[in-house]
């Protein structure tokens, strides 16, 4: 009995061990930005331009850090779950980013300024298109939560067609996923 009680414990140690270091691996990848701010409001200048807002509609300047040994390319969205859809609101899908990468400039969401990396595509939004599209929630509604995630993925393209849908997208990051980072920030009006 008692050598089964110290390979169970042996046993339990080791997984706790491990457990600790996902986490502290997963807690050193990290996303920041200097025009988006953990859990405060989104400025104007990143709000959307049309259905009722009148904002700048440029995508934030975001960078991250601390990603997972074996990274051989980033996956980034912007997702709002509280939009009124009953499946949220895709405001940004970007893919194919190199893992040389770290940053992507204010304004790299729009498709006409070039200012992604050489091999990163962006996929349809919620809009309708592809491209940075930024808060607009409905006037009157609670704040709502504003997702950019950045995952580190474990092959160096996602073989998807152009303009594919977030969900398309999505599916295929979440088959190469080795950890993600967010940053959530609100915005409501």
């Amino acid at each position: 009995m008692s050598h089964r009680f110290a390979i169970a414990v042996c046993a339990a140690s080791i997984a706790v061990a491990a457990s600790a270091g996902a986490q502290t691996k997963a807690a050193s990848f990290r996303l920041t930005s200097t025009d988006v701010h953990r859990g405060q409001k989104i400025a104007a200048a990143q709000v959307f331009s049309g259905m009722g807002c009148t904002g700048s509609n440029i995508s934030p300047a975001l960078s991250w850090s601390g990603a997972p040994a074996g990274t051989k390319s980033y996956a980034l969205t912007v997702y709002d779950p509280d939009a009124p859809t009953g499946s949220g609101w895709w405001h940004w899908v970007v893919y194919n980013i190199p893992a040389s990468t770290t940053k992507l400039a204010a304004g790299a969401g729009d498709a006409n300024k070039h200012l992604l990396p050489t091999g990163a595509a962006q996929g349809n939004t919620d809009f309708g298109t592809p491209g940075y599209g930024g808060p607009c929630p409905p006037a009157g509604d609670k704040p709502h939560h504003y997702h950019f995630t950045v995952y580190a993925l474990n092959t160096d393209k996602l073989d998807i067609p152009a303009n594919a849908t977030a969900a398309y997208v999505g599916f295929n990051v979440h088959g190469h996923l080795l950890g993600k980072a967010e940053l959530v920030a609100l915005y409501g009006r």
